[in-house]
């Protein structure tokens, strides 16, 4: 009987198998030789959720509520090139010295900065050159000299230039009209079909209008996210989030650079489940629960529900909060998340673990299984001797 016994347990161990079961993950942990990698096994906890939470990169929202200044688009900068025109009464100081000197009827042009009321009827226009603001902020205006320009709005420019033609031109009114704006734009680049700068205007465009006035997004926006770069904050989301998330799309400011990248994020599925395979995202965010339904779960049959495997390079500081041993200047640390799933209360904790591009997932065999494809295998070879017998009778 125990030499019968003994040739059971050897077949079973001779089988093939589709992965290790728990003991034997376990056993790799605890071992030197075949854990070079230093990964060790940690249990799903609300604990370690709610730090892998924390970790998320702060979305595009979080912009507009911290140090943010409100922009009207309409500041003129370093680079800019500016249209002056210079209207006059009578005999006018630019007359005749410039180019496209006329008289116009001023009358409707409210947008002029007079000195001493409305503009009258009969003032000569005059075009001064166009002229751009330097790397100081100032321009140069025949008979008023530098003046500064940057941080103010062309109708504060008019204003500005008026006054230091007050006292040497008889009621100078003066128009400006960016012609290139280099200072209101953002950058776009990355995954769009036009790279380059976006003009933005009093109409407060948003991160979607930029995007659209680029061209859109090459692939789907499901696979792409969005990285917007303010100053010294870098943010991102997704950009199928953004879409379908309100406050994310928020107003973008000059100097905003926007980038796209390409991210067909995947996750793949071994061991005892209803197919090993690679499966992509589709989602702006997916957690380990719906992972697992994706494939069907856990086989009744084969699997152990006691032992689902998550492998995952981890970043540092969550991998310093687990406690665990790294070597300077290493980035990702292996670590192997466990799913209980006969714990009812885990149900829970899958449906908030937070999965990420590259997680593999592996659900161990149970140790039933080997006896069952021995006991499979029996049967197939004595069947047919046991049937012969029958017959033969």
């Amino acid at each position: 009987m125990l030499s019968v016994t003994g040739l059971l347990l050897a077949g079973c161990n001779t089988l093939p198998h589709s992965g290790p079961e728990q003991s034997e993950i376990v056993a790799d942990q605890k071992s030197p030789k075949k854990n070079s990698l230093g990964f060790r096994i940690i249990p799903i906890t609300p604990e370690l959720i709610s730090w892998l939470d924390a970790e998320k990169p702060p979305l595009l929202s979080t912009l507009d509520t911290t140090n943010y200044v409100a922009s009207h688009n309409d500041r003129i900068g370093p680079g800019d090139h500016l249209a002056i025109s210079v209207y006059e009464v009578g005999n006018g100081l630019f007359a005749g010295s410039v180019s496209g000197t006329s008289t116009k009827d001023t009358s409707s042009l409210t947008s002029m900065s007079g000195i001493g009321g409305d503009t009258p009827l009969g003032a000569i226009e005059s075009r001064l050159p166009v002229v751009q603001v330097n790397d100081q902020g100032n321009i140069t205006i025949p008979y008023a000299g530098k003046v500064h320009v940057a941080g103010l709005t062309p109708s504060e420019i008019e204003q500005r230039i008026a006054s230091s033609l007050k006292n040497v031109s008889t009621k100078p009114a003066v128009v400006v009209r960016p012609l290139v704006d280099e200072t209101n734009v953002a950058i776009v680049y990355g995954d769009v079909a036009k790279t380059g700068r976006i003009p933005l205007s009093p109409n407060q465009e948003r991160v979607l209008d930029v995007v659209a006035l680029a061209g859109g997004a090459k692939h789907l926006s499901e696979d792409v996210l969005v990285q917007l770069t303010r100053g010294d904050r870098l943010v991102q989301a997704p950009l199928k989030l953004i879409e379908q998330t309100p406050e994310q799309d928020i107003p973008l400011q000059p100097g905003d650079r926007l980038e796209l990248l390409y991210e067909p994020r995947s996750f793949t599925v071994f061991g005892a489940t209803a197919k090993v395979d690679e499966v992509d995202f589709t989602t702006p965010t997916l957690s380990l629960a719906e992972g697992l339904s994706r494939v069907g779960g856990p086989l009744d049959q084969q699997a152990d529900p006691n032992a689902v495997y998550l492998f995952r390079f981890e970043d540092r500081n969550i991998a310093s909060r687990l406690g665990l041993q790294m070597d300077p200047g290493q980035q990702n640390i292996p670590v192997v998340y466990q799913l209980d799933m006969m714990n009812a209360q885990n149900y829970f904790l899958a449906q908030q673990f937070p999965m990420k591009n590259k997680d593999l997932i592996y659900v161990a065999n149970a140790k039933i299984n080997n006896f069952n494809k021995f006991f499979n295998l029996l049967s197939t070879i004595i069947s047919p001797g046991i049937t012969a017998a029958w017959l033969a009778k």
